[in-house]
């Protein structure tokens, strides 16, 4: 029967019970798992005779006290032989009775004749009977009596009495013969009496050392299990009387005894090498050692009877039943079936015992059926059953645990009068521990005890194992005491199983204590003993005891399980015991014959990590088959422990060193490197080795890689390994079916992950997660399947009854995703109802329904309405309102909102600061932006780069470049790394500010950073290039984008057709029709409008007629887009008949003229030089059917006021800007005819219909300022005229006050090639007016309030700004276009001559100079330029001058050496 100690289970600190062994003491321990083998009855007599029950000791027992210079030759007395079995260290000791069989009988002895002679029993006495001769004692029959008598005194000896006085005494007389029975009966009950016997007898040389006394008390001291001394004794004996088969069988059988087939082995050679030949003993005896050594293995039962032929001997009985014996031990019917068959076929009957073994061999491999009929055959094959059969039957259904047939054969056994033995009543106990029913195993122990039958060892050792099994120690205990009460000597296999249950108890000192006493006892500790002893030592960290424990138990040929040496490895990791590490892999290595990678494994769990992989390594190396198992304990422990790096570093070794393709390498390296979070590599190994063609891939690869993708947000690439998994047949587990319904859910597929749902629940794995259905009701809400997400709560709702507040919550927000704000709060309702009560998320749902569905009005009346059911409104609802109406764009109700939620108590959050400062930014409330600022840096918060990039937007549309400036100076002194947008938002401040150097050096800097501008600020800084004429930037910026394969639209192209245009390069741009058609961007209309353009404006009219013919010959129906390109063209040109002629043709080709065609010829109208020529292109329009213009032009009727409002009434939402075109074209003509009065009134027309702006100009309290960007040059003047004179009479009223400086906004831009800043110039210049450029912003005139307010006043310019018609059309044109400044015919000839001469001047200057005559202008011109020559040298000479008289000061003056201050 097997007794086990649980393995590795930590237990509490328990009270202890007091033990009869040992001192009692608590601590917690754990046990290793071992296991106890309970002694066969026929072993009982030879493990118990171990110590006796009084203390007594013989002192020179020990080898050390009897020959000490012997201890370092006893290893080399035998030398290593070769041997044909394997062996492994031993086990537990069988019977050999061959050694003494010529024991049992005084008969059989012959004494030599050397024996006899020297043979004395001590000097005579007068009181004693005389002696005997030799013969006589010899024949004499009471031998028996004289050896009992003597052995009853020497073993009723007090402790302190020697068995000298004894032997001295002579009181009988005695042969050699009849000492050896002496020896071996008192070696029955004390082996030290024993041996102290044979040692009196030697000392006394009163008879010569024969071989049967050599041989009995070699038997005595190996039941003793005192082997040491046995080799002492049989290494000293002398070659004459040790050289015996019968001494040799003895020794023998010492060794066989604990299983020591080697030194079995050895003694064997030793015989035939000294001439002793072996007997058939000596076989059995090597046999049975063999079987003791180590696990069966395949045919070995065979091979040792064949060895045992080859000697020249036949196999006996005993051989037999040795074998199959040990079969019955080792469970093992095979070997014992071909024993069986090879003993009937060489003819040896079996008897009862060889029927009693194979019944055995049955009931131990659980095929009590089959024991049963063996046992029922045998009165058929004359034989009768003992109650050694019995008990056999008996335990082979107490091994199934048959209780009622074990009964039943019970009460068989005391039919037949054969009654229950020790045997019988052990088997039922230990069934009863198996089964833990340990009170009826008590009840049964105490019946025994009733019935006369003595508790054997194996009984108390059975109880013992079986109560410490069941946490009972304080019943083991008890027992214990019981067994040494009765006089039984404990065994080995008692102690460990006591010290078992200390260990379970959590007793580690009395488990200790009971170890120590076994060893004083003088009993080898076992295995189990060992290992559970070296496990407690190590769980309680006293790592010397352990290492102290672990060589003895080494010394003693015993190895450690996997178990202890992982706990071991663990316990020296801890303790940095690094040199006694490598020993224990040494002795892994050498003693256990375990592989590279098994020690490799061991390490890992020992998380000795380095040392492991470095053993690994070294198996590869050496060419070892790799471990599949090993290697994924490995990288599982690497795994736990997060030491990624050195697992993959290790599989790449694999991977370079391991020929052909390993799909387990692969695998794993995908997963070690998804859990170390190396996607990127992960995907590329996969991808690597599904190229490979054979792979398919575990579950456990796919789950790591789908479950580090959904991680990683990689949802397309997750969908992918999924379908490769199911392509390649790999059932999907229930981890990643939960990671593709999350993945599908993310995707936007909830249709697809509520079918996953329905597959797992098909195949068994039912996904009964609430957060699953919550991502699915989510999924369908953001797609906007409100009416699915509510199917599957109702599924939920039909199969649990109950739905939880997450599911719910997750509905209401499906319906708020599509605005159903009732169908929310229907379900809000019914959670009021139902339950469970709704939560902040299902008021915020109830809200965002209203948010969606753009009913914002009705979130106030909600709020009071939950504030009336009792929900205090949290500070996430107030943020959800609050973003609602800023989204919308509603600042008051904003501000509102931030202002009641302040009122509650709530303090605003960082993202709150970035609405409400988005919001205002958007409204370009710039006080309020910086109001916010204030107020959040108050409250202790920084802003952060999104609220800085929204104020530089503010601040860049506002066109308030400075302040964008020291915005972005913040950034950088705050410490903040500017992004896309703050760079991109720098770009195009740089460029509308007429700086695109600085902004493509920012774009330079952006770069560097690792950022990409965008293809908007690329836009715009070809745009600025192109405006600022630096024409190589430009393209080289374009042709940048196109070579590394942007793709650029059809507004890039437009742009650098523009800038080709402008600079007058039109073979390019005709050139980039042909790269947009090679980026597959196709030309429109608008692209050869401006390609007309553009050859318009370079004088080359018949070159866009060209572009013209072309596209009518496509077949593209055209409108009057291209026509206008041609015709404006020819009138730029001069052209007057061709370009009415073109509108003629027009005509003809069936379209009709609409607005692009009168505000061509309105705007050649207004820039003709003689009032003629503009007279005749209006009539063309007249005869086109459009009279309106020269109506204007001709007549004074009130009625053409009402006609040209309802003309800019149809114009108003045609494309293009129709409205403000054709009132700019008008603007221009009039005020060139000097119709200046209708110019006003059409411009305040245009500003009552919204087509000009109202705030073109203002005058308010501290608020003068004027925006004409994107006037004409016309328009601007009437502007600007109007604006003089609301200035003029606010400066003679003195209200509204003016502010200190007055802005007047030009821009840069130019309009139909004019530019409206130097038109602007030229007319204020003219007029000697206080405006001057703006020093830090090109297009802005600034003028200081009071000097603008004292022109106005005094200047005879602004004596009459009144706007008024001339009384006729003049002749010529009163204006003329030169160098892009729209200025006064009469001035041109003045503008030129002072600009070419001076540059810009001064206003007053330059109006002083224009109204001198050309002789005096020139005079004054000559005499200004050489008195600023003179200045200029008496600016050099003053500077020389001081520099001269600086140096001579220096000079002269005296240096002071100062002292050197004092070290001390």
């Amino acid at each position: 029967m097997a007794m086990s100690c649980p393995g590795r289970l930590v237990v509490p600190f328990a009270s202890s019970p007091i033990s009869k062994v040992c001192k009692t003491t608590s601590v917690s321990v754990s046990c290793s798992s071992s296991h106890l083998s309970t002694p066969l009855p026929n072993e009982q007599a030879n493990d118990s005779s171990n110590c006796s029950n009084n203390n007594f000791s013989y002192s020179r027992a020990s080898p050390s006290e009897r020959w000490p210079h012997l201890q370092l030759q006893l290893a080399e007395t035998y030398p290593l032989s070769q041997t044909p079995f394997s062996a492994t260290p031993p086990q537990l000791t069988h019977v050999d009775k061959e050694a003494e069989l010529s024991l049992e009988s005084p008969e059989s002895e012959t004494l030599g004749v050397d024996d006899e002679t020297q043979e004395k029993l001590g000097r005579v006495s007068k009181n004693r009977v005389k002696k005997m001769t030799k013969l006589a004692l010899k024949r004499a029959k009471d031998w028996r009596e004289r050896v009992k008598f003597l052995t009853d005194r020497i073993l009723g000896l007090e402790q302190d009495q020697f068995v000298a006085d004894v032997l001295d005494d002579r009181k009988v007389q005695m042969t050699p013969t009849d000492f050896c029975f002496v020896v071996k009966f008192v070696g029955q009950v004390n082996w030290q009496r024993a041996l102290e016997v044979y040692e009196w007898l030697n000392l006394r040389h009163w008879y010569s050392p024969n071989a049967r006394m050599l041989a009995t008390i070699l038997a005595v001291l190996g039941r003793a299990n005192q082997e040491a001394l046995a080799v002492e004794i049989f290494t000293r004996a002398e070659p004459a009387v040790g050289n015996t088969v019968q001494v040799y069988n003895a020794m023998m059988g010492v060794y066989a005894r604990n299983g020591r087939f080697q030194e079995v082995q050895k003694l064997l050679d030793l015989m035939r090498e000294r001439g002793c030949e072996p007997d058939l003993v000596s076989f059995n005896t090597l046999i049975n050692a063999r079987l003791k050594a180590g696990a069966m293995l395949p045919d070995l039962t065979i091979e040792l009877l064949n060895e045992v032929r080859r000697s020249g001997l036949r196999p006996d009985i005993i051989t037999y039943n040795t074998l199959i014996s040990a079969c019955s031990r080792e469970s093992n019917l095979e070997e014992a079936m071909k024993v069986f068959e090879d003993m009937d076929s060489h003819n040896c009957q079996p008897d009862l015992w060889t029927y009693n073994a194979m019944i055995s061999v049955y009931g131990r491999c659980g095929m009590a059926n089959k024991a049963e009929q063996l046992f029922r055959d045998l009165e058929f094959k004359g034989f009768f059953p003992d109650a050694v059969t019995y008990n056999s039957l008996l335990y082979a259904f107490a091994r199934e645990g048959n209780v009622d047939k074990v009964k039943k054969i019970c009460e068989e056994m005391v039919e037949l009068g054969l009654g229950k033995d020790e045997m019988t009543y052990n088997t039922i106990i230990h069934m009863y521990g198996k089964l833990g029913q340990h009170d009826l195993g008590l009840q049964l122990y105490g019946d025994m005890k009733l019935s006369g039958r003595n508790p054997d060892v194996v009984t108390y050792t059975v109880m013992i194992d079986s109560l410490g099994k069941a946490n009972k120690i304080k019943e083991a205990s008890n027992v214990m005491s019981d067994m040494l009460d009765a006089g039984v000597k404990p065994t080995v296999r008692t102690y460990s199983a006591l010290i078992c249950g200390y260990a379970k108890a959590g007793m580690a000192t009395e488990a200790e204590e009971t170890f120590n006493c076994m060893r004083r006892s003088g009993i080898r500790p076992d295995f189990l003993a060992y290992s559970v002893m070296l496990d407690i030592h190590l769980r309680c960290n006293e790592i010397m005891k352990a290492l102290v424990l672990y060589r003895e138990m080494v010394h003693d040929s015993f190895k450690p399980d996997h178990t202890l040496y992982q706990v071991m490895l663990q316990a020296l990791r801890k303790e940095n015991k690094v040199k006694d590490i490598e020993k224990v892999v040494r002795d892994m290595k050498e003693l256990c014959g375990m592989s590279p990678q098994t020690i490799s494994s061991f390490l890992v769990k020992g998380e000795c990590y380095d040392l492991a992989a470095q053993m690994l390594r070294l198996g590869i190396c050496n060419g070892d088959e790799l471990d599949d198992e090993n290697l994924l304990s490995i990288l599982s422990s690497y795994s736990s422990s997060g030491r990624h790096k050195e697992a993959c570093d290790l599989l790449e070794f694999l991977k370079e060193h391991t020929e052909g393709y390993n799909q387990l390498i692969a695998e794993a390296l995908v997963v070690v490197l998804c859990e170390s979070c190396q996607l990127d590599a992960a995907l590329k190994e996969y991808n690597n080795a599904k190229d490979s063609g054979f792979f398919s891939g575990s579950s456990t690869m796919y789950d790591s890689l789908i479950r580090c993708c959904e991680e990683n947000e990689l949802l397309t690439e997750a969908s992918q390994i999924f379908a490769d998994m199911r392509f390649c047949g790999v059932e999907p587990s229930e981890c990643i079916f939960k990671s593709m319904v999350t993945v599908y859910c993310k995707m936007g597929f909830p249709e697809t992950a509520h079918c996953l749902i329905n597959q797992a629940e098909l195949k068994g794995i039912p996904l009964d997660y609430p957060s699953i259905y919550v991502d699915v009701i989510e999924a369908y809400g953001k797609v906007k399947l409100w009416q699915k997400a509510e199917s599957v709560v109702g599924n939920v709702r039909q199969r649990y009854m109950n739905v939880d507040r997450k599911m719910w919550n997750a509905l209401i927000r499906a319906y708020a995703a599509s605005g159903c704000y009732e169908r929310a709060r229907a379900v809000f309702n019914t959670m009021m109802r139902d339950g469970p009560s709704p939560t902040v998320d299902s008021i915020n749902g109830l809200l965002e329904a209203l948010i969606v569905d753009g009913r914002l009005t009705e979130l106030y009346v909600v709020i009071e309405e939950l504030q009336d059911m009792g929900f205090k409104i949290s500070k996430s609802s107030i943020l959800l309102m609050l973003d609602a109406f800023a989204q919308a764009g509603k600042i008051f109700e904003v501000k509102k909102i931030y202002s009641g939620m302040k009122a509650a108590g709530y303090f605003p959050t960082m993202h709150l600061y970035r609405i409400m400062i988005r919001l205002f930014c958007k409204g370009k409330r710039v006080r309020d932006v910086e109001a916010m600022i204030s107020e959040m840096e108050e409250a202790g918060f920084k802003p952060d780069l999104s609220i800085w990039n929204s104020m530089l937007k503010l601040y860049s549309g506002m066109e308030d470049y400075k302040k964008t400036a020291q915005i972005y100076q913040q950034i950088k002194e705050g410490g903040l790394e500017p992004d896309e947008d703050t760079y991109n938002t720098l770009i195009i401040m740089y460029c509308r500010d007429r700086r695109p150097e600085e902004g493509l050096s920012l774009m330079y800097e952006m770069r560097k950073v690792g950022l990409e501008p965008k293809l908007d600020s690329y836009k715009s800084l070809i745009s600025a290039f192109g405006k600022l004429q630096v024409l190589e930037q430009a393209e080289e910026l374009f042709n940048e984008l196109h070579s590394k394969g942007y793709k650029l639209d059809r507004s890039f192209y437009h742009t650098m057709m523009k800038i080709f245009r402008d600079s007058g390069n039109h073979s390019k741009a005709e050139s980039l029709l042909s790269m947009m058609k090679e980026a597959g961007v196709e030309p429109t209309i608008a692209t050869m409008h401006l390609l007309m353009v553009s050859y318009g404006s370079s004088g080359q009219p018949q070159e866009a007629e060209k572009v013209l013919t072309n596209l009518k010959e496509t077949g593209v129906n055209l409108t009057t887009l291209p026509y206008s390109s041609v015709i404006n063209a020819y009138l730029q040109n001069g052209d007057y008949n061709v370009g009415i002629q073109k509108l003629m043709d027009m005509k003809k080709e069936g379209l009709e003229v609409d607005h692009r065609i009168w505000t061509c010829f309105i705007r050649a109208a207004s820039l003709s030089q003689h009032t003629s020529e503009a007279i005749i292109l209006l009539n063309a329009l007249q005869d086109a059917g459009f009279d309106l213009p020269i109506r204007l032009m001709t007549e004074k009727s009130e009625l053409l006021f009402s006609e040209l409002e309802s003309c800019l009434e149809k114009l108003k939402p045609v494309e293009d800007n129709a409205a403000f075109n054709f009132v700019n074209a008008l603007e221009d003509m009039f005020w060139a005819f000097e119709l200046r009065a209708t110019a006003s009134w059409v411009f305040q027309l245009a500003v009552k219909k919204n087509i000009y702006r109202h705030d073109v100009f203002r005058v308010a309290d501290k608020d003068w300022g004027a925006d004409f960007r994107k006037l004409s040059a016309g328009s601007a003047l009437v502007a600007l005229t109007l604006w003089l004179d609301h200035m003029q009479d606010a400066a003679l009223q003195g209200y509204p006050e003016s502010p200190k400086s007055v802005v007047l906004i030009t821009g840069t831009a130019e309009y139909n090639m004019v530019s409206l800043n130097r038109t602007l110039k030229a007319c204020l210049w003219e007029m000697g007016s206080p405006f001057l450029p703006c020093k830090t912003r090109s297009g802005l005139l600034v003028a200081k309030g009071h000097s603008l307010r004292m022109w106005l006043k005094d200047s005879p310019f602004c004596l009459d700004l009144e706007l008024k018609d001339a009384p006729s059309l003049p002749e010529l044109n009163s204006m003329q276009l030169t160098e892009g400044c729209f200025i006064r015919r009469g001035l041109v000839p003045a503008f030129k001559d002072i600009t070419e001469r001076l540059g810009l001047v001064r206003p007053k200057k330059f109006a002083r100079l224009a109204l001198l005559s050309d002789d005096k202008r020139d005079k004054a011109i000559q005499a200004d330029i050489e008195g600023g020559k003179e200045k200029l040298e008496k600016l050099k000479t003053k500077v020389g001058y001081k520099r001269t008289r600086m140096i001579k000061k220096l000079r002269k003056r005296k240096f002071i050496q100062r002292p050197l201050p004092n070290s001390s």
